[in-house]
């Protein structure tokens, strides 16, 4: 048999249990046994099992019982039953309740040790399915776009190292999805992911939130508080919107990334603990640096090798993935009939400014499921679903809106942000000489980066130098 389990056995008859227990240990498992169904009640209610065998017909309590009593404990465990008065109402009884399998006696030690392995191996598969499932269902990355492909080759290239990782872009594009990964493919895997939003914790309870606090150490600590870093100990910290952290928590805070040792709110001696810490922000880190509301030497200790997550707006191509994937995930939840998006109405989700990025996306089908009435949404539902007042913003054939740049005062939010960028850019490259390394230098950007932001902006920079060296 594959690995070693921890088997509970009952039978009325001291013999079999004398045998079972015999087979199983020269198996290689381990065997515990019981007489009768209550104390075997107990022994499961105390003890965890990898698979139980139990008798049906005994004196009290007989196995169906037990059985019964068992999946009202919430035992998980398989359980075998056997007997030699089985009948085809017994078995069908006892499946129905939830038995992994029935034997008749006599069994021989050939079949019992083929269907004991047999469950424990269907056992192992449901496990897995399960796992994979929580750890890819709810945090699975979905893309298609180039932007993205870029993202994850990022990811890939540094989760198996212990470099500090700073995720950046807007709020709902994603940050703690990329941090999960990269927890995910890294040695840490095997350890604890645990998140704090640095944004949601008043600062009074900032301190006990990630170091933790002894009973006593303040009115009300009714009892020892394990914080953040302990609980991610051998794992992965993750530290969003860490630009929200108050300056007396980043010194603390600096000082644990310097020494690798955290003290409990109330605690006489520091202790080590073995954390990653991954941070990630939708703030300029650049710009709080230079305005005193960030530690220059905390940057310099998270802000090591920076990611940053395209909004939505800039990776359009992943739209049509991303509904095919929420409109799985939010059937399967709900225990809905699946639907599906017209090719229109993903046409009409394309022009949408997406201001709440993948998490506004999400909320969209959503509510396109619900409003939609057959089984094809169309746009007419699309454009319900939509939040009012923010529909409306297209993008035209050549990527840039369809209005006057210099019109800052006038059009929707993403019109007025998109003018802004637009003669920010402009500006910024004739103030550079429109040397495209300096420009996106200045404006805290990759080169590749500028690249992109100018295409999406309609921004030609051939023409525009050359408009600017005749003027």
């Amino acid at each position: 048999m594959p690995a070693k389990a921890h088997i509970l056995i009952i039978d009325d008859d001291a013999n079999t249990l004398a045998s079972l227990a015999r087979a199983f240990r020269l198996a290689g498992h381990e065997a515990t046994v019981s007489d009768n169904a209550a104390r075997a009640a107990e022994i499961a209610k105390a003890e965890r099992f990898d698979l139980i065998l139990s008798d049906v017909v005994m004196p009290g309590r007989d196995g169906i019982a037990l059985l019964e009593d068992l999946k009202n404990l919430g035992v998980t465990a398989p359980i075998v039953m056997m007997s030699g008065q089985a009948t085809i109402e017994m078995a069908v009884k006892a499946t129905r309740l939830g038995a992994a399998d029935f034997l008749e006696k006599p069994i021989s030690t050939e079949k019992l040790l083929l269907t004991v392995e047999n469950a424990l191996r269907v056992k192992r598969l449901e496990e897995e399915n399960r796992d994979l499932k929580r750890r890819l269902g709810r945090h699975h990355i979905v893309w298609a776009s180039a932007a993205m492909r870029e993202v994850m080759a990022q990811v890939e290239h540094v989760a198996a190292s212990e470099t500090r990782v700073c995720i950046r872009g807007e709020t709902g594009t994603g940050k703690e999805l990329i941090a999960r990964t990269l927890h995910e493919k890294s040695p840490r895997s095997t350890g604890a992911f645990v998140s704090l939003n640095c944004a949601a914790i008043p600062a009074e309870l900032m301190e006990t939130e990630l170091f933790g606090h002894e009973k006593g150490a303040f009115t009300g600590a009714a009892g020892r508080h394990i914080g953040k870093f302990e609980q991610a100990h051998r794992g992965t910290l993750f530290l969003d919107e860490i630009g929200d952290m108050p300056m007396a928590m980043q010194a603390k805070l600096l000082r644990v990334l310097e020494e690798g040792e955290i003290e409990r709110v109330g605690g006489d001696k520091p202790f080590a603990v073995d954390v990653r810490v991954v941070v990630a922000t939708h703030r300029n880190l650049e710009e709080q640096v230079r305005h005193g509301t960030f530690r220059e030497d905390l940057y310099h200790r998270v802000f090591v090798f920076p990611i940053v997550v395209p909004p939505l707006r800039e990776r359009r191509e992943d739209i049509r993935v991303l509904v095919e994937h929420f409109v799985r995930q939010l059937s399967e939840q709900n225990n809905w009939k699946p639907k599906t998006f017209s090719r229109e109405a993903i046409e009409e989700m394309e022009r949408y400014s997406w201001p709440g990025n993948v998490r506004e996306l999400r909320n969209v089908v959503e509510r396109a499921l619900l409003l939609g009435a057959g089984d094809v949404v169309d746009p007419a539902t699309v454009t319900r679903a939509l939040p009012q007042g923010l529909h409306g913003t297209s993008v035209s054939a050549g990527g840039a809106p369809g209005f006057s740049s210099g019109a800052l005062g006038t059009g929707t939010l993403w019109q007025r942000v998109e003018a802004f960028e637009r003669e920010t850019l402009l500006a910024e490259l004739k103030r550079h000489h429109h040397h495209v390394t300096n420009t996106a230098k200045a404006l805290g950007l990759e080169r590749s980066h500028l690249y992109k932001k100018c295409q999406q902006l309609g921004i030609d920079l051939r023409a525009v130098r050359q408009t600017d060296s005749v003027n």
